[in-house]
């Protein structure tokens, strides 16, 4: 058997990190399994699908790496819909209901109002002819629901364990819409059971979702698919992440700096109980993957974490998985020496190019003291310079000046580099050059 899995976006808005977690973890499921991963744009909603956003959600993909080996839109299976519907009604699990959205809004009340739970009650089930032929006549039409069995409902789910449902306890679940549109319920099925989907893995608010769908592979004729349902992922405050609200979108943290194999590190270990282990490609990262280490704590996503592992991320970046990257930013310096000198000093990898100007630039640079400066200049060694040309002029200067610490470094660095702060001086000096270092000591 080949894993096969699917992740099944609606085109409906962009991607955040919530619906990231779960595609990665389906991915990562795949490739750890040598499976195959399926891309299944859900755009029944005629609506609210948009162009525009499958095109978001394949770019956003592609950024994270996350290469499909199939992709399908529902848009293009309807006639596979209306069969499986077909086959249903033939066999009396299909029926139509007339009630109004405000008449079935009465009855969930009720029930609540008499502490009874908000299940369906068949009302149409049990309408005669001509009861059905009236609501027609009145221009109305039906939406159709599922009859579910009324038994028992278990499966293992590769996260929760054992899970238990009885049927009697849920709703006849609404599969048509009165204008013939479809629900999200039956086509999934359809589809998992067509493209071959062996394991299903998604958020635990499907979990009631699964129950009633496992009655629909049944009766269609198919094996479910294994199950796993992960908590939801939510802001730091506990809230929850939607399209809707503005959470945080994966656009948004591409254009934030942040490095995708670093969004792929932070929410693939989140709920795991992994430590922060730095993986530089997806393939190490599907290597070390264990769904059975996700627990049922509810992970929160902590912005600052995040961009404290980016900088991590970088810090410890080899040059060959970054090289391109920096040719491409037009900086052509920097090659591997410079990039091992200035790496661990970066939040963004937008920060290299300060330090690209920095080593191989014109800098107009602060002197807090001239006379400490020019003492120093005279002392600077000729060339060649290595890592420890740094330590043989300072100490030179240190016995000149009668200067120490930070009253002997600070005025040194911020001529030579403009900052309080960076990579080790001994590293930068000679990429940075000894003309250059004599320019900014003479100006």
């Amino acid at each position: 058997m080949t894993v096969t899995v699917r992740f099944a976006p609606s085109p409906t808005g962009l991607l955040h990190v919530g619906n990231a977690r779960m595609v990665l973890i389906n991915w990562l499921y795949a490739a750890h399994n040598q499976g195959k991963f399926i891309l299944r744009m859900d755009d029944t909603d005629l609506v609210r699908s948009k162009p525009e956003y499958a095109d978001a959600i394949e770019r956003d993909l592609q950024w994270l790496g996350l290469k499909w080996d199939e992709k399908v839109c529902q848009s293009d299976r309807l006639d596979r819909y209306d069969a499986a519907f077909e086959t249903l009604q033939a066999q009396g699990r299909m029926y139509a209901c007339y009630e109004t959205p405000e008449e079935l809004e009465f009855k969930r009340k009720r029930q609540l109002a008499r502490g009874r739970p908000p299940v369906y009650d068949r009302s149409g089930l049990a309408l005669t002819d001509e009861e059905r032929q009236k609501f027609e006549d009145e221009g109305r039409k039906p939406h159709w629901r599922f009859k579910l069995e009324h038994e028992a409902i278990e499966w293992k789910d590769l996260v929760r364990g054992d899970v238990h449902f009885q049927g009697e306890n849920l709703s006849d679940p609404v599969l048509r819409r009165e204008d013939g549109s479809w629900l999200y319920m039956l086509p999934s099925v359809v589809d998992d059971i067509d493209l071959g989907v062996t394991h299903v893995i998604r958020g635990e608010d499907h979990v009631a979702n699964t129950a009633v769908q496992i009655q629909f592979f049944k009766a269609l004729g198919a094996e479910p698919s294994a199950f796993a349902h992960l908590p939801l992922l939510t802001d730091i405050s506990g809230g929850g992440l939607s399209k809707r609200s503005g959470s945080i979108t994966l656009e948004s943290m591409r254009e934030a700096g942040i490095e995708a194999i670093a969004l792929n590190n932070f929410l693939g270990q989140l709920g795991s109980g992994e430590t922060e282990t730095i993986h530089h490609t997806l393939d190490a990262l599907a290597a070390d993957f264990d769904i059975a280490q996700y627990g049922r704590g509810t992970p929160k996503f902590d912005q600052h974490q995040l961009e404290a592992l980016n900088a991590r991320v970088l810090h410890d970046m080899p040059y060959e998985l970054v090289r391109d990257r920096l040719a491409a930013m037009e900086l052509p310096h920097a090659d591997e020496a410079f990039w091992f000198a200035v790496r661990g000093n970066l939040d963004k990898l937008e920060d290299v190019r300060t330090w690209h100007a920095v080593c191989f630039e014109t800098l107009d640079t602060p002197v807090d003291d001239a006379a400490f400066i020019e003492s120093a200049r005279k002392l600077l060694p000729d060339d060649p310079w290595d890592d420890t040309t740094w330590k043989t002029w300072t100490q030179a200067v240190a016995q000149e000046t009668d200067r120490k610490g930070k009253n002997l470094f600070l005025p040194l660095r911020r001529t030579l580099t403009g900052h309080d702060h960076g990579p080790e001086l001994k590293v930068l000096l000679p990429i940075i050059g000894r003309p250059r270092v004599l320019e900014r000591l003479q100006s």
